[in-house]
């Protein structure tokens, strides 16, 4: 079974920067895409940053220009650089990851994020 455990949540300020790090349990390159969600309370979780295949990573239109993905395949981790935070992205922050095969899908645990006005 693969896992995903997300780390680098926390609380910041308002203009502040966080490093989100999703490391998985097996070979990245299993994976055709993986990408990070965010749920805020009373909201439905929605797509933040995703690489699918060998395309450009899409982002939400919310975090264009101040989020962006990356991944390192030697460490099987895939993280989330979010710059200049709002509070409005407060969120429980989600790694995600299909296999190639389309017939599987993971998600980490979650980590918190808080942005404080």
């Amino acid at each position: 079974q693969v896992q995903l455990v997300e780390s680098g949540g926390g609380l910041v300020q308002a203009g502040g920067s966080l490093r989100l790090s999703c490391a998985a349990s097996a070979s990245i390159g299993t994976f055709n895409a993986m990408g990070w969600y965010r749920q805020a309370p009373g909201k439905q979780r929605e797509a933040v940053a995703t690489i699918i295949g060998g395309r450009s990573p899409d982002y939400a239109d919310s975090v264009k220009g101040r989020f962006t993905i990356s991944r390192d395949n030697a460490k099987n981790t895939v993280y989330l650089q979010m710059n200049s935070l709002k509070p409005e992205d407060t969120a429980v922050y989600y790694c995600n990851a299909v296999h190639w095969t389309g017939t599987k899908e993971y998600w980490g645990q979650g980590t918190q994020v808080t942005v404080s006005s």
